[in-house]
């Protein structure tokens, strides 16, 4: 216990455009629990990544059990006992979990892949932990959370000491969450040491031993847990003290501008009946499955519904497919950035001015350069979006740059009704402040604003108006200042609660 395991010296690392660490020190020891914070952008990742083999550092030393090693691959790293859980999901989705946690390692009998053998072993790892899936499930019909903790399965049946664990409650329930603060409480106490990368601050007071704070790709500073603040952590994050976490506008409830009738569609969206007004944001609360993202992806035409009506400033108006409801002027940030969100292959230019080639596109269909040009530097400028330049892929940015970008692309189609899905999510405090800020600006200009988030204190922070679902219903509706966490959590989890839905 309490031995240095992991010594990293001078690491620096660049791409093209950006200084991505500069002359960082990283210590990690045996049977501690070290929380890596930062804003989105400040070299966490990029840092671990070097641990893990992913990245290839430009200078520096790096000790690990004592030996010094150059760059490393993946699998060097993974055989010095490292592993990492990335924040966002690597899963083969049409491989089972056995075939997933043995990925690259699998278990053969006389030359033959032998599939019981790695179920029976993936079993034992999963009831070893307390996860309740069978190891014969295909990972694709899994849900996000059900994933996260397969990876998590995944990370420990290679026996790792060191665990890197970047965002890993993004996607879990509080039950979820539970289980796994306990899965690294055990870890530490058999002296594994974990790095413990999250923006959800409140969570380092049930497993944080150390922290170490990094900003725009430099050691800012490190301490015990035990000795500072969360308020003190945040101002080494971004420079500043934060005086509002969650900021509200005050505005005049006033007409409706978009209402939901008796909406039906699939197993999880049932019956769901709702406006949304001027004026106002309505937060969308409930737990991991009640059918919240179901809801805005039938709304948005993404997915078939079996009924339901639309109405919008008066009129009914029909949403077959993501063309109706961005013509109508219905968008949606979604949940899961990375596959539904953003083309992290494309630049960052064409992400922004894709879902707009009607409004930078001249005769022909020829793109203006110069619109172009003025949609995407307002983008950038409204939502202080940190890049490298316009033509550089998407995929290169941080997390809650790539959020940005969602919401971004939006910005510029001057839409009537704006609905979030879990928009803050991985992304820093700061960074939330500004969304905040974005959708408080959207409520100001008239726009129906709905968001949809797994945090209660956000909710309650940010909405003028909750609805809350369960098992795809909506079982509550209540106007923020007459509600509690507990209330809200009693209609999340209380089916005989359900209330008739009809706005407020």
């Amino acid at each position: 216990m309490d031995e240095v395991i992991v010594s990293m010296r001078g690491i620096s690392k660049s791409f093209p455009g950006v200084k991505a660490l500069d002359n960082v020190d990283f210590e990690l020891r045996s049977g501690e629990v070290m929380a890596l914070l930062g804003e989105n952008g400040a070299g966490k990742s990029t840092l671990v990544k070097i641990l893990s083999g992913v990245y290839e550092r430009d200078s520096g030393d790096l000790e690990i059990f004592g030996s010094t090693y150059g760059n490393l691959t993946p699998k060097q790293a993974q055989s010095l006992g490292i592993a990492i859980i990335h924040q966002e999901l690597n899963m083969c989705r049409h491989l089972t979990v056995a075939e997933n946690i043995f990925l690259g390692r699998e278990i053969t009998k006389a030359g033959v892949l032998s599939n019981a053998l790695m179920e029976s072993k993936a079993k034992k790892i999963l009831d070893e932990l307390k996860i309740d899936i069978h190891p014969g499930q295909v990972v694709g019909d899994l849900t996000i959370s059900k994933q996260q903790m397969v990876e998590i399965a995944k990370a420990l049946s290679v026996d790792a000491r060191i665990i890197i664990m970047d965002e890993p409650t993004s996607s879990l329930t509080s039950k979820e969450i539970d289980d796994l603060f306990r899965i690294i409480k055990d870890l530490r106490a058999s002296g594994h040491g974990i790095v413990y990368i999250s923006h959800r601050l409140e969570e380092l007071q049930h497993i944080a031993d150390r922290v170490m704070i990094m900003r725009d790709g430099q050691y800012i500073a490190s301490m015990d847990y035990a000795d500072t603040t969360i308020d003190q952590i945040i101002k080494h994050m971004i420079g500043r003290e934060l005086k509002e976490k969650f900021p509200r506008v005050s505005c005049q409830k006033g007409k409706e501008i978009f209402s939901v009738k008796n909406l039906n569609a699939g197993k999880m969206v049932r019956d769901v009946s709702f406006s949304l007004y001027e004026g106002e944001v309505v937060g969308v609360a409930g737990l991991v499955g009640a059918g919240r993202t179901e809801m805005t992806r039938a709304i948005f035409g993404i997915d078939p519904k079996e009924s339901g009506q639309f109405t919008l400033d008066g009129a009914e108006i029909k949403i077959s497919s993501p063309q109706d409801a961005i013509k109508a002027g219905i968008v949606l940030a979604p949940e899961d950035r990375k596959k539904d969100g953003i083309c992290t292959k494309l630049s960052l230019r064409h992400n922004l001015a894709l879902p707009n080639l009607d409004k930078v596109c001249a005769a022909l269909g020829i793109v203006n350069s110069r619109k172009e040009e003025n949609l995407c530097k307002n983008a950038i400028s409204s939502l202080s979006i940190k890049m490298s330049g316009l033509d550089f892929d998407a995929g290169t940015l941080s997390g809650g740059n790539q959020q940005k970008v969602v919401v971004g692309k939006w910005l510029a189609r001057e839409s009537r009704v704006v609905i979030f899905d879990e928009p803050t999510r991985g992304i820093d405090v700061a960074a939330k402040v500004e969304i905040y800020n974005i959708i408080n600006s959207l409520k100001q200009n008239g726009i129906a604003v709905m968001f949809v988030s797994s945090e209660m204190p956000e909710v309650l922070g940010i909405s003028d108006r909750i609805i809350v679902m369960c098992d795809g219903r909506i079982t509550g509706d209540m106007l923020t200042k007459d509600a509690s966490q507990n209330d809200i959590l009693t209609c999340a989890t209380c089916f005989e609660s359900k209330m008739s839905g009809v706005a407020v």
